[in-house]
């Protein structure tokens, strides 16, 4: 297919001058058939397209940049000479063989060189500059490519880095105020806490596996659980299927903490916090709810105040675009849930 599309890309400019030279001729009053101008069009233009693939490899070979924009001058302006030195030998040798009662060699080499020499020395100069500038286009697009993938990691690691500190200012106020009543439950927060922001610090990867993540939500949730005692209750519940998929890493847990934190941190009484993950062929869904809050505000409201749920839709949206997406409603009679929704791509449990 490409041999076809390029052969039919040569055809164009001889069909054109084809054209141009029998109108040419047509307007002086005496003109050939029109198989002739045919034939000679295409033994011209075919002939350069035969020798075009050789201008390409020069042009590859002596790539001009801004480190070396004179330097290969000389070599360009001899591959002009040879461009279209052999440009004519070869028209004229083609046309001693297809042209009616095969005139000399001479002859047809003159007529090649009167004709033909100052256009193939201008195809020569066209296809040059046109590489280049083919070239010059695809690396511009190639570098906006790779500056947008670094700034979307950018991106990624400031909001990531917002969400460290504030669950770590909040595991450190919860310590202060236990660190003179309950000493002992205040250092098993710590121990908690340090084995959480060491797996933190290590991981540096933008996705995990869906398992790895419920460990790390583990650890976290064995921090809360000492905080709140008897009072919070923690469930999760993921589908063996879903547990290689790949999520955001860190990304379960600020809506763990927003729910407990409008859950048991803000009511009276006990809380269930439950954490579900489950797949089906496309899409992996997961959802956090707590059973004894409420939603105080409008959906997208909600997403406008604090930290956690602006800053996990923001990264789901530099991660998966509008592949993925994010809502928070209203349980009855009470209760908030979150629910995300993520293309499912197999990671495996141990990444």
């Amino acid at each position: 297919m490409r041999f076809w599309r390029y052969l039919a890309a040569w055809s164009v400019p001889a069909v054109l001058f084809a054209i141009q030279g029998y109108s040419m001729d047509a307007m002086r009053g005496h003109t050939w058939n029109a198989s002739d101008y045919i034939r000679w069009a295409m033994v011209q233009w075919y002939t350069l397209a035969v020798l075009a693939p050789g201008v390409f490899a020069l042009a590859r070979r002596f790539t001009v940049d801004s480190t070396a924009q004179w330097r290969y001058l000389p070599v360009y302006v001899a591959g002009s000479l040879v461009f279209s030195a052999c440009a004519v030998l070869i028209g004229a040798m083609l046309g001693n063989l297809l042209e009616p009662g095969h005139p000399p060699f001479d002859d047809q080499l003159q007529q090649f060189i009167d004709k033909y020499v100052f256009i193939d020395f201008f195809i020569y100069w066209v296809l040059v500059v046109g590489w280049h500038a083919l070239r010059f286009f695809r690396e511009k697009d190639r570098r906006a490519d790779q500056l947008q993938a670094l700034l979307a990691q950018s991106r990624l690691q400031v909001l990531k880095m917002q969400l460290q500190p504030h669950f770590l200012f909040n595991t450190l106020h919860a310590i202060t105020t236990l660190i003179r009543e309950e000493p002992e439950v205040a250092e098993d927060m710590l121990l908690r806490l340090s084995e959480l922001l060491r797996v933190y610090l290590d991981e540096d990867r933008h996705e995990i596996a869906l398992a790895r993540e419920l460990e790390l939500l583990d650890l976290y949730l064995g921090i809360q659980r000492v905080r709140f005692k008897d009072r919070l209750d923690a469930r999760v519940d993921a589908a063996v299927s879903a547990l290689g998929g790949a999520v955001p890493g860190l990304i379960l847990q600020p809506l763990v903490e927003n729910a407990i934190h409008h859950g048991v941190g803000r009511h009276a009484g006990s809380d269930t916090v439950e954490v579900f993950a489950h797949r089906d062929t496309d899409h992996l869904y997961l959802e956090v709810r707590n059973r004894n809050g409420t939603l105080e505000v409008t959906p997208d409201e909600a997403f406008t105040r604090g930290i956690g749920l602006s800053n996990t839709r923001l990264r789901l949206k530099e991660l998966y675009g509008d592949a993925a997406s994010v809502y928070i409603d209203a349980l009855s009679p009470r209760g908030v849930t979150c629910r995300l929704r993520l293309p499912f791509r197999a990671l495996g449990a141990a990444a």
